[in-house]
């Protein structure tokens, strides 16, 4: 029997049980949810709004990142009858406030961050995970739903146009999902070969075609969704290969990216000529052939993965067939959100090139004279919230139209031709289409993105291209005229510009957003560029970390100075770089930018990046017991010849089971040995030490000028440190978010972590003041903090003696402590700091 509602869909989360569903990162660990979780907060969150008087009818905004909690109250809402209204994580107060307002909202369910920009009643997003691990689970509210009952108001962000409030029904999306279900029933007796297959979706839950890889798909093939906010490229990759990730699902944009990187590794290793001779004579191979030759790459994604989904725009020919080469499935789907997201979708299997696919079961497509794709079909959508909006365009037949030009084959692939309303009519009368000379600029070796956009003359308009350089190029006037010798004449461009940032201004789906493009494109031709340009988006991004007017900053404002930025500062600066220009920016290089001058110069890679090493191997059997063994048969001999410690406040840890963070005052190198005497066996069998970075790399990588047998002998001491110490390094200057991340890891594997928060050895016997970065590690972690105290050390040190008498040296173990997620990184050290002075 078809489903009448999505509350129907709650069963399949239910059928799956206890089978991993969502796996996103909270901080610096990794935290999974179960199918049956899912439901239960659900189920949960619904019997809020009943208790709330929130019913049928009523709509409630949901404004935050992807995550488990963001579906379950997504799915709450739906088995409550309540309208969901989503809105995208990045979307400005304001405009919240706006949608709110406008849609007469009961309710807000956001983020923490968002919770102290709006007037609306809310509930904190991140809190509803905890709130279903402590209490019971009871039944879901009964509704009566109907197909035709709204289901949600999906605010369009478009690249122009003033948003609209589509109105989407449980009849929409169902429509949407039968044949996708149909389709998906066909290959479940060959999922089983490499269950459970997992999802990366970078795509936003506030839009229908992340709903449809985030929340619909995966239920019926029992896979699990990964979440990731980062869309750096090395952290795409890497979130890829940890977590064994099937399929990425994701904007061309970050495809785009991804196949920068790749050319850009083998630039670095002198290899990029080698990789594209091979890659031109692959032309035509079978895949096996290919996934052999271009096995390196697949190893660094993992060998589970296999395919890229591509949605929200559409994906270039060029970034198609590169994927395609290297053996990987690319599928495109198209749709609207007027449409409820899917027209059509490649098939995973049988994929037409340059295609975005075939169209699905239940709807009807056609082409009109003009070119325009219609369709018709359950998944149109009905109308838009705003009545200024009107209804959805549709003709006597029911026929919708897009607003896109397209083509069909003979095989019944559907083909993007661009938006008809971004056609350019020139002055001749001819017609140009922007993505026709997109693709042109976007062949040429110099151009890394670029955007069409009418430049207007005399009452019509002349296609003018707006680019960004790639590294190391200069100029583009070459690249332009490349490109128009590929062109039809009356298709040349002859108006062009150089955009002056590393990234256009985007839209949440990565759009470029064509209406800023313009302007300033209208405003460098009319020679108002200097007087009416406004801030620049690295203006702006810097303005926003550092809480300053963008009209403040120039290229010799200095960054500590000026602007004030803390070290802390520093890092969420750095972060946020990466993700606007998805860059590997360097972070050895960051920790000596002083100005703003300094940091656009960074911008362009100039310095290369600093690596560390992390053997994951030294976590797992049988490296742990052989570190066991050496515990008891050498490292705890020795702490008792060295000097028998008088440990005290042991009592504080009952109760306490882990993980957790160890903080201790640094005298020597023997303090870990003291700390692993002192703290009970379920810590001490289970423990990760931080340790200099830059030391214990040297140990790793010694120099090449020193002779094989020193090189060997420190290769020794380094496998020796990390297997029988657990040592992992933390560098001391730039770095060290590498080795917060794994720390977190450690935590998700069980094991507690020990920090020395002052970051080296005390050289007066009183403590350093810690570093800031210790609050960041706490705050992120989430975990228990258990602080402790060496004594008497050091006055054996500055003795010169080797040994103590019995008791002379002290070890104290302090009450564990939690910080609220509220407080800033540099209050939680300073407390931590008294704490331990405390002792």
């Amino acid at each position: 029997m078809a489903r009448q509602s999505l509350a129907e869909f709650l069963t399949e989360f239910e059928r799956r049980g206890n089978e991993t569903a969502y796996i996103q990162r909270r901080g610096y660990r990794t935290v999974r949810w179960s199918y049956r979780q899912v439901a239960g907060t659900a189920s949960q969150f619904a019997q809020e709004l009943e208790s709330r008087g929130i019913g049928k009818g009523d709509r409630v905004l949901i404004w935050g990142p992807n995550s488990a909690e963001w579906v379950a109250v997504f799915l709450g809402c739906a088995a409550r009858g309540v309208v969901a209204v989503p809105i995208d994580d990045a979307a400005r107060p304001e405009f919240a406030e706006r949608v709110a307002t406008q849609v007469s909202a009961k309710l807000m369910v956001c983020s923490r961050q968002h919770a102290a920009a709006t007037a609306t009643p809310f509930l904190i997003l991140e809190d509803w995970g905890a709130k279903t691990a402590q209490s019971c689970v009871t039944p879901m509210p009964a509704v009566d739903l109907k197909p035709e009952d709204t289901l949600e108001i999906v605010f369009t962000s478009g690249t122009t146009a003033e948003p609209k409030g589509v109105v989407i029904s449980h009849g929409n999306v169902l429509a949407n999902m039968a044949p996708l279900e149909t389709e998906a029933q066909k290959y479940l007796k060959y999922e089983r070969l490499v269950h459970p297959v997992r999802f990366l979706n970078l795509l936003p839950l506030s839009h229908v075609f992340g709903q449809f890889l985030g929340i619909f798909l995966p239920p019926l093939l029992g896979a699990a969704v990964v979440f990731q906010e980062n869309l750096k490229p090395a952290d795409v990759v890497a979130s890829i290969r940890r977590e064994r990730v099937s399929v990425l699902v994701a904007v061309p944009r970050v495809l785009q990216s991804l196949k920068e990187k790749i050319e850009r590794d083998f630039r670095d290793e002198n290899r990029l000529e080698e990789f594209r001779e091979r890659f031109g004579s692959s032309r035509g191979k079978h895949f096996l052939w290919r996934w052999w030759v271009f096995r390196e790459v697949h190893r660094q994604f993992g060998w589970k993965f296999w395919a890229f989904i591509s949605g929200g725009a559409t994906l270039d020919l060029e970034s198609e067939e590169f994927w395609g080469r290297l053996g990987y499935a690319v599928i495109q789907g198209y749709g609207l959100t007027e449409t409820t997201s899917l027209i059509s979708v490649n098939h995973p299997f049988r994929l037409g090139e340059g295609s975005i696919g075939k169209v699905l079961a239940g709807r009807e497509v056609k082409i009109a004279p003009d070119g325009e794709i219609l369709v018709r079909g359950g998944g149109v959508a009905s109308g838009y919230w705003d009545a200024r909006g009107g209804g959805i365009a549709t003709s006597d037949e029911g026929w919708y139209r897009t607003g896109d030009l397209g083509a069909i084959d003979a095989e019944g692939h559907l083909y993007f031709k661009g938006r008809k309303k971004d056609v350019i009519v020139t002055p001749a009368g001819m017609n140009v289409y922007p993505q026709d000379l997109e693709g042109a600029l976007r062949r040429q070796p110099e151009i890394r993105d670029c955007v069409v956009i009418a430049l207007p003359r005399d009452g019509n308009a002349e296609p003018c291209a707006v680019v960004i350089l790639r590294e190391g190029a200069l100029e583009a006037e070459a690249a332009v005229r490349r490109a128009n010798e590929s062109l039809a004449e009356f298709q040349r461009m002859r108006f062009w510009l150089v955009w002056p940032e590393e990234d256009f201004p985007r839209t949440s789906t990565q759009k470029p957003i064509a209406g800023e493009i313009q302007h300033f494109a209208l405003a460098h031709f009319s020679q108002q560029a200097a007087g009416g340009a406004g801030s620049s988006p690295l203006a702006d991004l810097i303005s926003r970390v550092a809480g300053n007017s963008p009209e403040r900053l120039n290229e010799n404002s200095n960054l500590d100075t000026d602007l004030n930025l803390s070290s802390l500062d520093r890092v969420e600066l750095l972060g946020a770089l990466e993700d606007r220009y998805q860059m590997d920016l360097s972070e050895t290089g960051f920790a000596s930018v002083r100005t703003v001058g300094d940091l656009e110069k960074m911008l362009h890679g100039t310095v290369p990046r600093a690596r560390y090493h992390y053997p994951r191997w030294v976590l797992r059997w049988p490296v742990t017991w052989i570190r066991l063994l050496a515990h008891y048969l050498l490292l705890r001999p020795a702490v008792m010849l060295l000097g028998w410690p008088r440990i005290s406040g042991r009592e504080n840890l009952r109760g306490v089971r882990g993980p957790a963070l160890v903080i201790c005052n640094h005298l020597g190198d023997a303090d870990l040995g003291f700390v692993l005497t002192a703290l009970p066996v379920r810590f001490r069998h289970h423990l990760a030490t931080a340790t200099g970075g830059e030391a214990l790399e040297a140990l790793r990588t010694p120099p090449s000028s020193r002779n094989g047998v020193f090189r060997l002998y420190e290769r020794v001491r380094w496998a020796l440190g990390v297997s029988l110490l657990n040592l992992f390094p933390l560098p001391r200057e730039a770095g060290f978010r590498e080795s917060f991340a794994y720390a977190g890891e450690c935590f998700d594997r069980g094991y507690s972590v020990l920090v020395f928060p002052e970051g080296r050895h005390t050289t007066t016997g009183r403590l350093l003041p810690f570093r800031a970065g210790i609050g960041l590690l706490v705050k992120n972690l989430g975990a228990p903090v258990i602080p402790m105290r060496i004594d008497g050390l050091f006055e054996l040190k500055q003795a010169g003696k080797k040994f103590a008498p019995p008791g002379q040296i002290r070890v104290k173990i302090g009450v564990p402590v939690r910080f609220s997620v509220e407080e800033e990184p540099e209050q939680i050290a300073g407390k931590l700091q008294q704490i331990v002075e405390g002792l």
